[in-house]
Order: structure tokens, then C-alpha cells, then sequence
């Protein structure tokens, strides 16, 4: 008698295709597939794409969906764009946009096809000369919407891109001013082009504070800002002129005097924690443009927030923090909330790390370009999920369950995870059941223990789906 075969796919999550609907695709079956895709890869998180879909008529079908000319990486984000824009709506207060740019390294023995990222010294040769490899691979830069207290709101635009052949920065200077090349030919124009996307989606620029690193300290960068009466906060990296041009930033703010201190907690290599005493001077500046875009654009008049560490720590460099922002600083206390704001840019490093150690992007074995970037794409709204029921334990735990869990969900962590005497009564607040969620990962919570992070949520949620879907295997076979 022939064995009944068993449907062992998983409907996808309702969250999921909140973030998914509102796609373009002219095609029905295109968006169909991206819906059991993504729910593929979301229950076998971190897998490969074979692993995720178990069988080879659905692998097949997922490689021609990534190698679809009618699918791209706006295309399967439009959803997303458009849920983290309902939930900018649904709260108030400044919203930071994190910018920042990273890049996935794949190992290929052509790598023409996908395109390379920089390349590696590796050491001399036996006659002394210097060595190098291509590192082939994929540059993302991504503007991530975060609360001030660090909760991921999701996405505001994004930018992929690789290079044909690559030039270091030394060896072009050698030929050209880059303060001459118009920003517009240049890579960093992808800082502007974000800056203005991200600003467009979310139609509130005045709540809006684009932070970012030294990299993204770019005059264009100000002034698009300022045309768009949109805010910023960036980390300085150049020594600019200001005044009548006779001195520069660092000149004016030697002679600025300490307005105030700030005690924070910093950790070196180890972990080691200890107190670093800071000293604010602010002072608001006339700076003017380089040398040879004066006729292009005008001088700003900008805040310049410096925060220095007294005396000199062991084991750790010391805090040194130059920071330009259009927005006013007469106090302690707003430098202080601009500082905090600038820490909060760390966030977008972890949401990369998530990218790469979650989902492990860089162990695709796709060969072009054009698939990475749409399975990275995907990846963003998975490793997003991720990194937002991580903080919403910390930012949000008096939250219901049900905000990040089904009610199946919240059962089964009732039963495969015990509730302390201390837990009882608040089941059916969110922190209880990301707790649980975090046992399954390996979360040891001890005493000592700090709240749990984004790998043993991800290693929990692998867990409850596959438990989640044996338990409704089960109840089939009960049924029948």
C-alpha cells in the first residue's frame, strides 16, 4: 500500500507577507515564488538555498527566480520600504538613519561574473615584490531607520554595486584632486542618493537624522540635507577651512573651552569595562567648501560637537569623537543626546554582522551578480526580523506576545520552555516569551548574564520552526 506524502512546507508567517506585498511584478507567479522562497529561507534560516528547499524542482525554481530579469533588489523591497514607512507613522519622536556600507567577500575561481570589492596584500615574492589577490564580491551600502533607544523600524533604501577592476585611493590622488572630481562620477555618491531616497519614503524630513561615519563626511552631503530640510550628524574625517580661510576646524576648536564633561562606559579588547571621563566643547562654525567646488556650492553654517577623553587609557585608544550636525547644541545635555545618538550608529554594523553570521550570505555558491544581489535583498528583510525581536526584548518588553509570536508559537514555548516563579505573572508580556525563545538558542541567563543577543534568537527561532512544524506533522497524522 503506498505511503500518503505528507505537505512539509510551512505557511509563511503573517509578518512576512506584510513585508512582502506590495511588489510590482507583472507576473503572479513571480510574486507566489517570492513568497515561498523567502518562507523557505526564513525556516531553514542560514541554510543553503538546496538545504531551505529540500527538493530539486523547488531549488530550480528558486534559481530562476533569482536569475529573472524582471526580479530586482527594489522590486522585492518595495514591500518592506513600504512597512517601514507604516511603522515611522505609527510613533513619534526624531527617527536616526543609520548609513553605513559593507562589503560580501565570495570565493570564485572567475570572478568577473560577480565583480570585486578591492584587493589584499599578501606579502613579497622570492625577489621582494609585493603580492596581491582580487577579492571578488559585492558592496552593499543600506540606511537602516532606527528609534533613538536602538529599535530597527526596517529599511529606507539600499544600494548594491561592485567594481570591474579597482584603483586604491593613493594611487588616484597621485593623478587627481579628488576635491575637483564632481561627487556625481565618484562612489560616495551612493551617501547622497540614500540620503535623498530614504528622506522621500519616509515624507517627514524634519523628524529625520541622517548619522553616519567618517565616510560620510561629504560637503554635497550637507547641502543636499539642508536643501531637503532634513537633519544630520556625521562623524568629521577632514580638516576643513572655515572663517575668512586663514585656519582651519581643529584651530578653532583648540581655542573652544570645555562646556561640560560626560562619564561613559567603554570596554576595551577583552571586554574589560572601565570609565571614560569626557570632555564637550561645541561651537557653532562657518565652514566653507573645498578649493574647487566654491563656485558650486555655498559656506554652511554648522555645529561642530568635540568630545575628548581626559587623560590616556591602557589597553584601549583613546575616545576622540569630532562630529558635524545641522542641528542646534547650546547645552550639556544636547550634546550629550547627540552623542548618544552617534553611539546608536553601531546598530547598523550589528544588522551587517547579522547579514553575514546569520544568514550567512557569503557562503552562496551563486554565480553572478545579479542572483547575490537579489538572495541578499531577500536576506534584508529576513536578517532585519532578526535583528528587530532582538531589541524589541530590550526596547519594548512589557510589549503582548503577540506582537512577535502566533499563538501556536507562544503554546509550544510554554511547554518546551518552564516559566519561572518570577515570570508568572506577566505570560503574556513579549520579554517573557523572548526569553524562552532565547533558552531554545542556548540563552543561559544567569545573574551576570546581559540580555540575550541576535545569535541565540536566531538559533531559537531555527529551533521553534522546525518544532513548530513537526508539532503540526503530528496533529496531521493524530487527525488522521
Amino acid at each position: 500500500m503506498e505511503q500518503e506524502q505528507h505537505d512539509t512546507r510551512v505557511a509563511a508567517p503573517d509578518w512576512l507577507m506584510h513585508e512582502l506585498d506590495g511588489h510590482r511584478f507583472f507576473d503572479a507567479r513571480l510574486a507566489k515564488r517570492l513568497q515561498e522562497l523567502a518562507t523557505q529561507l526564513w525556516t531553514h534560516f542560514g541554510q543553503s538555498i538546496p538545504m531551505a528547499c529540500q527538493d530539486w524542482a523547488n531549488t530550480k525554481a528558486a534559481y530562476r527566480f533569482l536569475d529573472n530579469s524582471n526580479v530586482h533588489e527594489d522590486v522585492i523591497l518595495e514591500g518592506h520600504f513600504r512597512a517601514t514607512r507604516e511603522r515611522v507613522d505609527a510613533i513619534k519622536g526624531p527617527l536616526l538613519i543609520l548609513h553605513d556600507t559593507t562589503n560580501f567577500s565570495f570565493k570564485r575561481e572567475k570572478p568577473q561574473a560577480v565583480g570585486i570589492t578591492n584587493k589584499s596584500f599578501t606579502g613579497r615574492d622570492e625577489e621582494g615584490r609585493p603580492k596581491s589577490r582580487t577579492i571578488c564580491g559585492i558592496l552593499m551600502h543600506s540606511s537602516l531607520v532606527v528609534t533613538p533607544d536602538g529599535l530597527p523600524l526596517g529599511l529606507a533604501a539600499i544600494k548594491f554595486w561592485n567594481r570591474q577592476q579597482f584603483k586604491g585611493c593613493s594611487l588616484l590622488k597621485r593623478k587627481i584632486n579628488p576635491t575637483r572630481v564632481p561627487v556625481e562620477t565618484k562612489e560616495s555618491f551612493r551617501w547622497l542618493d540614500n540620503l535623498r531616497r530614504s528622506t522621500n519614503l519616509l515624507d517627514d524630513p524634519g523628524r529625520c537624522v541622517h548619522v553616519g561615519d567618517r565616510e560620510g563626511d561629504i560637503y554635497e552631503l550637507f547641502c543636499l540635507a539642508l536643501e531637503l530640510d532634513t537633519h544630520f550628524l556625521i562623524r568629521a574625517c577632514a580638516d576643513r577651512m572655515v572663517g575668512d580661510g586663514s585656519h582651519t576646524i581643529v584651530d578653532e576648536m583648540a581655542e573652544a573651552r570645555v562646556r561640560g564633561v560626560h562619564r561613559v562606559e567603554v570596554h576595551d579588547a577583552r571586554g574589560n569595562p572601565s570609565i571614560a571621563v569626557l570632555e564637550l566643547r561645541f561651537k557653532k562654525i562657518r565652514i566653507r567648501p573645498p578649493v574647487g567646488k566654491r563656485a558650486r556650492y555655498p559656506d554652511l553654517v554648522l555645529t561642530v560637537l568635540h568630545a575628548t577623553e581626559r587623560g590616556a587609557p591602557v589597553g584601549r585608544e583613546r575616545l576622540d569623537w569630532k562630529l558635524f550636525t545641522d542641528m542646534p547644541v547650546t547645552s550639556r545635555t544636547q550634546a550629550i543626546e547627540k552623542l548618544h545618538w552617534y553611539a546608536t550608529r553601531w546598530k547598523i554594523e550589528t544588522f551587517h554582522k547579522i547579514m553575514k553570521s546569520g544568514c550567512k550570505i557569503e557562503e552562496s555558491k551563486l554565480r553572478t551578480s545579479e542572483r547575490l544581489v537579489n538572495l541578499i535583498a531577500l536576506y534584508c528583510i529576513l536578517g532585519w526580523r532578526i535583528f528587530w525581536t532582538t531589541m524589541m526584548h530590550r526596547s519594548v518588553p512589557t510589549a503582548p506576545a503577540k506582537t512577535a509570536f502566533t499563538a501556536q508559537e507562544v503554546s509550544l514555548l510554554d511547554r518546551l520552555v518552564p516559566s519561572s516563579p518570577k515570570s508568572d505573572n506577566i505570560r503574556t508580556e513579549l520579554s517573557t516569551y523572548l526569553y524562552k525563545l532565547a533558552c531554545l538558542g542556548g540563552y543561559l541567563g544567569r545573574s551576570r548574564d546581559p540580555p540575550p543577543g541576535n545569535i541565540v534568537i536566531w538559533r531559537g527561532l531555527a529551533r521553534l520552526t522546525e518544532i513548530e512544524l513537526g508539532f503540526e506533522l503530528a496533529l496531521e497524522i493524530v487527525g488522521n
